[in-house]
């Protein structure tokens, strides 16, 4: 990842644009499925449609908005950070903490008792000891090693990965089966209580890291270049492993595991409209949410009346891109 263009005009055109999807996204999506809703029956709240629209496809629309938007904005960060367009919250292992700090909510029957909380703390920690072990493990004489954070991601993400399958194999029946649904990764209806919570912690870590994105932009030449410029690297570090973990961990804890967001939209992004992050983030943030219901929503028709989780759709997807960006690479 080169030098960013610094002093350039600002061009928020691309932010518009990218907010008039999301929003686009978010009022057209719902009405998409496998069975027809009449608008006529929704406006005068008659069910079947009503309670199906409201209760089901719109808050699944507006998961998938809030859970990839916070993803692919994670991914966007991590990048910047590690200047290196291979980062994610999959390839770093974080998805993998997360998830298997969820996976021991359900199997102690925590989330029964508790509810959404009980996965987000759950995925939180996961989260954060991932990173807190992989930083360890990177940090060499005073600075972040990209190769080290992605080979220890890489090895992090297979140990949890096998730490969730030991788990599974113990619990008891029902709740094996809970966790396998989870591990598929699907965006489904939640309650709009779960909703505003997740919409909360998107918008307070979203606001923190976008605002710092000049410094972003300085950390992403490199290390010494934004010392240089008195950037605080130390406070810059904590502030975007905190934010990239509280993101996937909300946004997981609601969906399970779904990969290749935060690899797919800010690389396309930074390739295709600007690397500077002052444009980069706000437009992830907004991509990354129309993708990830725009693939649940492909989801539930392709194979109707069955559906296919947004978490196999993204893989059948971000498989062959990820391919094809390690080979264009190497």
């Amino acid at each position: 990842m080169g030098a960013l263009p610094m002093t350039t005009a600002r061009p928020t055109g691309w932010i518009w644009a990218s907010a008039g999807l999301f929003l686009l996204a978010a009022l057209v999506l719902p009405w998409i499925g496998s069975d027809s809703i009449s608008l006529e029956r929704v406006m005068a709240k008659q069910p079947p449609d009503y309670p199906v629209f409201v209760q089901l496809r719109v808050s699944r629309t507006l998961l998938g908005l809030l859970a990839g938007g916070a993803l692919a904005l994670t991914g966007g960060l991590f990048q910047s950070m590690l200047r290196d367009s291979l980062a994610d919250p999959y390839t770093l292992g974080v998805s993998a903490g997360a998830a298997l700090g969820a996976v021991l909510t359900i199997a102690l029957g925590l989330n029964d008792l508790l509810g959404v909380p009980a996965s987000w703390i759950g995925a939180l920690a996961g989260a954060t000891a991932v990173v807190a072990i992989v930083a360890g493990a990177a940090w060499n004489r005073g600075q972040l090693s990209g190769v080290r954070l992605l080979l220890s991601g890489i090895a992090l993400n297979s140990i949890c990965s096998a730490f969730i399958l030991v788990v599974n194999s113990v619990v008891q029946d029902h709740r094996s089966i809970s966790i396998m649904q989870w591990l598929l990764g699907s965006v489904d209806s939640v309650s709009y209580q779960a909703l505003l919570a997740l919409a909360c912690v998107v918008l307070a870590a979203s606001v923190t890291v976008i605002t710092q994105a000049r410094n972003w932009n300085l950390l992403a030449v490199g290390e010494a270049w934004a010392g240089s410029r008195g950037a605080d690297l130390r406070r810059l570090n904590i502030t975007g492993f905190c934010c990239g973990s509280l993101l996937t961990a909300g946004a997981i804890a609601l969906t399970g595991p779904i990969g290749f967001v935060g690899l797919i939209v800010p690389h396309l992004v930074r390739s295709r409209i600007s690397p500077d992050n002052r444009i980069l983030m706000p437009c992830s943030l907004l991509l990354g949410g129309v993708l990830l219901a725009a693939c649940d929503t492909l989801g539930r028709i392709v194979l109707a009346p069955a559906e296919l989780p947004a978490g196999a759709v993204m893989a059948i997807i971000g498989g062959p891109y990820l391919v094809w960006l390690v080979r264009k690479r190497f």
